[in-house]
């Protein structure tokens, strides 16, 4: 038997092949929609790839199931539980094959098989695989997002990101029985989950790639409760907001995506900085500059938005961006292929150009905004010189925050600028700085004096300034 572990940093993204090394064949667990990687493993290893795996319908990449189906001939392996909930609406010309709970499906001599288990969303499958060649008994779990190395699936996202009512509190129920028929496995078992640290899939998710049942059972917090209720509560406390995108990646994923190959190509783009300011002003496009929060801070050209990369550049693309709104990228021409490659990956498909950062030095009109230390900010409150702004998540701001201040977390920052005076300097800050970096730019798009608090609520707090417990 053969596995290997893929892994894409940017959308802490897992996904697996595994293939049999005696007739030759493969298949591929939770694949991206950037399949390359798979198929030219494939032809390494002299597999021919036959199945294409799904264990729900995701939220936060674009599924490669059908780029798969589409250029390799594979099967497409999907759940066929709880479609009441929000089933897929598959192209009946590609091949399918829906899975029930308790089905084997083998590639060659190695078995999968389906295990219906709900939580993160009703139709959730996770697949048991058993080494045919060499053993009776199976090896590990492909969990995809039910259960994590530290963490399980959060429930809330078919409540919170599509608005299925009262679908949280069902989700967290079915997470709790789920999790009690896992746990009759033995302690050797081992876990192969679909994210890692960095996903929104889970609160908590940990670093480490895999893990075993025994030791997520004596370590992983929702391994812990053992009645329904407190896991319940437990499950839903402290469960961030969900991105923007996570909606649209619902709609996509259901159904076939468009073809890698028939998205257009974005250009390299020539210009001034002047004209890359104009183009930004324009209604449905957006122009992202992706250098550093500092090179940003000392000089950008109007009407773009800083989302740093590598950073969190995929993270608040995902929160921040429009869908229908076409997509310019200043970043430096190496990245220009990783950029495409994250965008595509996350069903942004109307990239349509880059600008080399070399543009911004071309700008008339450059515009600045300052960095300040706590000190110095809470010196200007005291002084009613300021607004200060906190664009952190209702559970951070909930903890503690500056009295007085405004709170608008960031993801929502671009449609509530109303609830801030123009006539006044706005201090902003989050835990660190990133992302009052990201809301600096968004806040100088709508006409503000902008201040990022260097160092954020952290450095806010280790200097004993004032704060509500």
């Amino acid at each position: 038997m053969y596995l290997k572990y893929f892994y894409d940093t940017s959308l802490a993204q897992a996904s697996y092949m595994i293939g049999c090394q005696a007739t030759g064949e493969a298949a591929v667990i939770d694949p991206s929609r950037n399949i390359e990687d798979y198929l030219q493993i494939a032809r390494e290893q002299g597999f021919r790839i036959t199945g294409a795996f799904e264990t729900h319908i995701h939220a936060d990449f674009v599924s490669g199931v059908t780029e798969l189906a589409r250029r390799t001939g594979a099967t497409i392996y999907y759940s066929t539980e709880g479609a009441d909930n929000g089933g897929y609406e598959w192209d009946q010309n590609l091949p399918l094959h829906g899975v029930t709970h308790g089905e084997a499906i083998y590639i060659g001599n190695v078995k999968l098989r389906a295990l219906h288990t709900p939580g993160h969303t009703p139709e959730h499958v996770s697949y048991e695989l058993t080494d045919g060649a060499a053993a009776d008994h199976p090896m590990g779990v492909f969990t995809g997002d039910f259960v994590f190395v530290g963490d399980v699936g959060r429930p809330d996202l078919l409540e919170k990101s599509v608005g299925v009512k009262d679908a949280a509190d069902q989700g967290a129920r079915q997470m709790f029985e789920s999790l009690q028929r896992f746990k009759e496995y033995g302690d050797y078992m081992q876990i192969w989950p679909g994210h890692g640290a960095g996903s929104a899939c889970g609160k908590a998710l940990g670093a480490v790639p895999t893990s075993t049942v025994g030791y997520e059972r004596m370590y992983n917090p929702a391994f812990q409760p053992t009645g329904e209720q407190a896991f319940v509560d437990f499950l839903l406390d402290g469960q961030s907001e969900p991105p923007a995108y996570f909606a649209k990646m619902k709609e996509v994923n259901k159904q076939a995506v468009t073809p890698v190959a028939d998205v257009p190509a974005a250009v390299e783009m020539q210009g001034t900085g002047d004209e890359v300011s104009q183009l930004a002003e324009q209604s449905h496009t957006m122009v992202v500059d992706t250098r550093s929060a500092a090179a940003f801070a000392l000089g950008s050209i109007p009407g773009t938005i800083n989302l740093p990369y590598p950073g969190a550049f995929a993270e608040w693309m995902g929160r921040l961006a429009d869908y229908e709104a076409d997509i310019y990228l200043i970043a430096e021409p190496f990245q220009y292929n990783k950029l495409r490659r994250i965008l595509t990956g996350m069903g942004m498909d109307r990239l349509k150009g880059f600008y080399a950062t070399s543009v911004v030095a071309s700008t008339s009109n450059l515009r600045t905004y300052a960095r300040e230390t706590p000190k110095q900010v809470e010196e200007r409150r005291r002084h009613n010189d300021v607004q200060i702004l906190d664009v952190r998540y209702q559970d951070e701001w909930d903890q503690s925050h500056v009295p007085d201040a405004v709170h608008v977390s960031l993801q929502q920052l671009p449609n509530r600028t109303d609830e801030l005076s123009t006539e006044q300097t706005v201090a902003v800050h989050c835990a660190s700085g990133k992302r009052s970096a990201i809301a600096a730019s968004i806040l100088q798009n709508h006409g503000f004096d902008v201040i990022n608090v260097e160092g954020g609520f952290m450095k806010w707090k280790k200097e004993q300034l004032e704060a509500t417990d």
